[in-house]
């Protein structure tokens, strides 16, 4: 029988660990073990620079920064969009930095719902993030549907993931489109993107994704996959701060119709100033554009995407993996006896960026974590997340972290705090 995994070992894992010189780029807080990341990145100083870089074409070139200096700001969505591009296997004209990922879904859905009188129901599924329900919902009741009979969610057999059979299963002659998260928020639950997708095109059914919680933590092939559209935010695993502008993808073969929301910035770029009051939109993903790019908001995600450039995903990948199966076996080590109950996926193919717990007492230990300096995260009503981050976790964090946790348990520390949601969870 094995022993346990001592410190020793966390030690020598970070050693060997070709990514540890991008800790340095981060700034991580002395003494405190952030596992927060699928939740909001930490700043990078690559993310700082390239914004006091864009406020500075502001200052220097005032109204000429549409067009001057290094990263002129009316080709600046597009030119992110290209540099995100490789990190979900898309092509350049497939991706743009654009809008919300609430606002993205909403104009995906305006874009690619149209529905008749034989297929006219949206799937998504009963453990999806609300914001995308709230979209689904208003979409179809724009569209004159009642959500409570056209929103179809596939059910999860257990709570915390879903199976393909079901999906499969939910898929109906009457449906029209597909909204599904890649990674589950909660449970950290991978889909099989590629088997959804085949399967659903045999329907004729639009598939598109939400990639909040896979993009820069799990490399797709969006296009060669045959994705219709996907929606992310920039802000937890890509690290472009609070509210970073977010980003979405239309496959080539949509490439050219006319957005369900119709803005100027979705025109032809030398067309846009024509002012004419006739739509001429881009040939590309650009058309789903809607208003005036957010320049300061999407400025740190060209400092982050350097970043990614020099790591590369297949890299962060590899050492998100064996974190979480760092984690796992810490987890086995050392917190059975304390009714924790893991619910991510153990199987690497099934498994996103984070490691899941469920606990009665969740909320009080996270609270508890907290003051001791680990920052884990909620998810109400009894899940704790922990998310560690290949550029600036490291494996000694991991073992403290667990130790940690072993210690709120041992001592009943938890008990110190009411078992509530804060605020913000």
């Amino acid at each position: 029988m094995k022993g346990r995994i001592k410190k020793e070992a966390a030690i020598q894992l970070d050693r060997q660990d070709e990514l540890r010189k991008f800790r340095e780029e981060f700034y991580v807080q002395e003494s405190q073990i952030y596992l927060d990341g699928n939740s909001l990145g930490l700043l990078s100083k690559r993310a700082e620079k390239a914004t006091l870089d864009l406020l500075s074409s502001w200052k220097n070139y005032g109204i000429d920064g549409w067009t001057e200096g290094e990263h002129p700001w009316f080709t600046f969505s597009e030119a992110l969009g290209e540099k995100t591009a490789p990190l979900i296997g898309a092509a350049k004209e497939e991706v743009i930095v654009t809008g919300s990922i609430t606002s993205n879904l909403h104009q995906m859905i305006a874009s690619f719902y149209k529905p008749d009188k034989t297929k006219n129901k949206i799937l998504a599924d009963e453990l999806n993030f609300p914001s995308d329900i709230y979209a689904i919902q208003s979409q179809l009741e724009l569209k004159g549907y009642d959500p409570a009979s056209h929103l179809k969610k596939i059910p999860s057999l257990n709570g915390q993931t879903l199976d393909l059979d079901q999906i499969k299963k939910s898929i109906t002659d009457d449906t029209a489109m597909i909204l599904l998260p890649s990674v589950l928020y909660r449970s950290g639950q991978l889909l099989p993107i590629k088997e959804i997708v085949e399967y659903a095109h045999t329907k004729s059914v639009i598939v598109g994704f939400d990639l909040a919680h896979s993009i820069g933590a799990v490399p797709h092939q969006l296009h060669e996959w045959g994705v219709d559209f996907a929606v992310w935010c920039n802000y937890k695993y890509m690290n472009s701060g609070p509210g970073g502008t977010g980003g979405l993808f239309v496959h080539k073969k949509h490439h050219g119709k006319i957005p369900g929301l119709k803005g100027w910035f979705g025109s032809q770029k030398e067309k846009q100033f024509d002012m004419e009051h006739t739509f001429s939109p881009a040939d590309d993903a650009g058309a789903y554009q809607i208003g005036t790019p957010h320049i300061l908001s999407s400025a740190p995600l060209l400092g982050s995407l350097s970043l990614f450039e020099e790591a590369g995903m297949n890299g962060l990948r590899e050492k998100s993996l064996k974190q979480t199966d760092f984690m796992l076996q810490l987890i086995e080590d050392y917190l059975l006896p304390y009714g924790f109950k893991v619910v991510t996926p153990l199987v690497h193919s099934e498994r996103g960026g984070h490691i899941a717990l469920e606990h009665p007492e969740a909320a009080s230990i996270c609270k508890a974590l907290k003051n001791q300096r680990v920052i884990p995260d909620f998810r109400a009503p009894n899940l704790i997340r922990f998310a560690p981050a290949p550029f600036y976790t490291s494996y000694e964090e991991l073992f403290d972290a667990i130790h940690i946790l072993q210690e709120v348990m041992e001592k009943k520390l938890y008990q110190l705090y009411k078992n509530t949601r804060n605020v913000i969870a």
